[in-house]
């Protein structure tokens, strides 16, 4: 078999089972007799000055499948079409530098690459297959939001995350008789917040799917305090959107995409005045992204690598690795860029979330 010279790279927010990715991909390469690399921080060190690859062999990946985060560092803006860098007068500026970054990707004989990385990740990526680079993409979001795959790696953690600490606020919650507000992740998808929220009998769950009306929330805290229930816990995806409302924003960054937040201190506040009754919140935030991964997100990476070389291997490139059911398939990653996964309203976990009497907002 032909030596190859292979990059790997891990774009957008970290998730854990990011480096079980990287180990895998790692060591297939090497029995294949492949020399590894990898590209820190998303695409910018290929468009920046220094030391572009950062070489991987079997003592740089020794020990790093139960480590959260990545060894390679990632960027949330590492958008090689939309980088960020300041002008002369110290103000930001965006330049399009993927001309640059696939130049240098020919200048390293790379033969291909490993992209690791979630919706904007795998856009980017089908860009750039479109300008000669021979990629084969990894699922990665704790959203769990990337359509045609049943789960991605990192959401399994982030829910067993947050599920632990609704778990926790709620026993407090009972002491105080409060409501407690618990904001979770998820951009524009209620993944995290319907899975977390059910598995831990959450009283509401407000998803971005499902508009929110507070009347049904006020009702539904009413009628636990008729059954002696006088504290109510909610859990709300940052995404979430009143009736009529529109999404809670903190802000938008140059090169970055916008950041959501603050539902959750809105909910709190307005069911205060809307109730008598005293309410907290609390965000969970990158709490969700952090830690040992799970052993399904362990195993899940660790077979996405390996599934990621093979695939380079037999040269099937412009594919990204899926789940369906217990086995992987590939589709090409046109198929997924620019699309988002939502949670189905007619599916069983919602229906579940209906049948035994929570609260949707709707």
């Amino acid at each position: 078999m032909a030596e190859k010279r292979v990059a790997i790279n891990t774009g957008g927010g970290d998730a854990p089972g990011l480096n079980a990715v990287i180990r895998a991909a790692t060591l297939a390469g090497i029995s294949r007799g492949w020399e590894m690399f990898g590209i820190r921080n998303g695409y910018r060190s290929m468009t920046e000055e220094g030391q572009r690859l950062v070489p991987l062999d079997r003592k740089a990946v020794q020990g790093i499948t139960l480590l959260g985060g990545t060894i390679l560092g990632t960027a949330n803006r590492g958008n090689p079409f939309e980088m960020p860098f300041k002008n002369e007068k110290g103000e930001w500026e965006i330049r399009d530098e993927s001309d640059h970054l696939v130049e240098e990707f020919k200048n390293q004989n790379l033969d291909a690459l490993i992209a690791i990385g979630g919706d904007g990740s795998m856009h980017i990526a089908s860009k750039l297959i479109k300008k000669g680079i021979p990629i084969v993409g990894v699922p990665k979001t704790i959203d769990n939001d990337l359509p045609e795959t049943d789960i991605t790696l990192g959401f399994d953690t982030a829910l067993s995350t947050a599920t632990e600490a609704i778990d926790k606020i709620t026993t407090t919650a009972e002491a105080h008789e409060r409501i407690m507000v618990v904001e979770v992740m998820g951009r524009y998808t209620g993944w995290i917040a319907l899975h977390a929220g059910l598995s831990s009998t959450a009283d509401v769950i407000l998803i971005p799917e499902i508009p929110f009306d507070f009347e049904n929330i006020v009702e539904k805290i009413r009628e636990r305090a008729e059954r002696g229930r006088y504290f109510t816990m909610i859990v709300v995806a940052e995404g979430a959107v009143e009736k009529n409302g529109e999404r809670h924003v903190i802000g938008k960054a140059v090169g970055q995409a916008e950041q959501l937040g603050g539902v959750g201190e809105y909910v709190a506040k307005k069911l205060n005045e809307l109730t008598g009754q005293e309410s907290r919140h609390v965000v969970l935030g990158h709490l969700q992204r952090g830690g040992s991964p799970s052993s399904t997100d362990r195993l899940l990476s660790l077979r996405l690598g390996a599934e990621a070389i093979r695939a380079v291997s037999e040269g099937d490139f412009n594919k990204l690795i899926v789940t369906c059911g217990s086995e992987l398939k590939r589709i090409p990653i046109s198929d997924i860029a620019g699309k988002t996964k939502s949670v189905p309203l007619d599916g069983d976990v919602v229906q579940t979330a209906r049948d035994i009497g929570i609260c949707l907002g709707d």
